[in-house]
Order: C-alpha cells, then sequence, then structure tokens
C-alpha cells in the first residue's frame, strides 16, 4: 500500500490508520465493479427523485408580436437596383424578401442573391 496515500486520508479525513487502509481498498474493490454499498428501494426512489429538477411553468413572457423593425430602405434599394440591372441583361428576377433575398433565372440557370449587412 502507498504509505503516502494513507497518510494523507488519515489527515485530511481525520480517520484511523486501519480506517485509511480499509477506504483504500474498497475505493479499489468499487473501482473494478463491485458492489458494496447497494441502496435500498426506498433509498433509490429518494435519490431519483432529489435528482429532478423542478418543472415549473416561467413567469415571464416574451411578446414578440409587437416588435416590428424598422424598414432598411438603402437595402431596399439595393434589392430593386439589383432586380432592374439583372432584368436589363435578360434575366428573370424574383424578390423573395424586400430587404434580403433576390432570385433570378439567367441561360436556365437559377440563382439566389442574399444581402447581409454585417456589424461593424
Amino acid at each position: 500500500m502507498d504509505e503516502k496515500l494513507i497518510q494523507s486520508h488519515m489527515k485530511i479525513l481525520g480517520i484511523s490508520r486501519e480506517e485509511a487502509i480499509q477506504l483504500i481498498e474498497d475505493d479499489r474493490r468499487i473501482d473494478k465493479g463491485e458492489k458494496l454499498f447497494e441502496l435500498t428501494a426506498e433509498q433509490k426512489q429518494a435519490s431519483k427523485k432529489a435528482r429532478q429538477a423542478d418543472r415549473k411553468p416561467t413567469v415571464y413572457k416574451f411578446d414578440t408580436s409587437k416588435r416590428q423593425r424598422p424598414a432598411n430602405e438603402a437595402k431596399r434599394l439595393l434589392i430593386e437596383t439589383l432586380k432592374q440591372a439583372v432584368e436589363g441583361i435578360g434575366a428573370t428576377a424574383e424578390v423573395t424578401n424586400i430587404e434580403r433575398e433576390i432570385i433570378l433565372m439567367f441561360e436556365d440557370v437559377k440563382y439566389k442573391i442574399v444581402l447581409s449587412a454585417p456589424r461593424k
């Protein structure tokens, strides 16, 4: 047995030498898969109940239905300008989101342009 480990257990846990040796031996047996200290059925049930979190409903509600983003006229102008330019070269364009997305067909190939404004 490791004398340093025994002394450490004795000092930290405040137990006798024999108890420290028994503790180390029990730990080794448990590490090998032995079931030394099984709970009774009642103790297992109490343990399971203690580990479960409360499932209370939240007391706050975030109402996002009233919030509206302000219109970004610059993005709308860019999308409309892109649509006109694409249609000027003979492609068909469909704006799917007035401030964000345009889908176009050019020479039987479908393209999608997504406009984003990264934060600074």
